[in-house]
């Protein structure tokens, strides 16, 4: 399972020295839209990793696939989570069990 992440170019510059691989610049609505549709239909990818900010930006039914998705694991970060679900939330929806315990 891989990592994907998608933001300005500020967002994953971090996770690109961090060593992954699957980050995309999404600059405007229109790529980030493009971008997220990429990484949901590809099988490889585990977790997804997006902007808070950005998530406001995605169409209701986008965002509505993007929050109920199970793989890949969308997290949230930079502000306050999507749906008022923390990090430790998402991973116990999406393994089955809290990780933390």
């Amino acid at each position: 399972m891989e990592i994907a992440v998608i933001g300005n170019s500020e967002f994953i510059l971090g996770f690109r020295l961090a060593g992954i691989r699957k980050t995309y610049a999404a600059e405007n609505e229109e790529k980030l839209n493009e971008h997220i549709t990429t990484v949901l239909q590809d099988g490889e990818v585990g977790i997804l990793v997006l902007n808070s900010s950005d998530m406001e930006k995605i169409p209701r039914r986008l965002r509505a696939t993007l929050e109920t998705s199970v793989k890949p694991t969308v997290i949230a970060i930079g502000g306050e989570e999507e749906g008022g679900l923390s990090m430790r939330e998402r991973i116990k929806r999406s393994v089955g069990v809290d990780l933390w315990k």
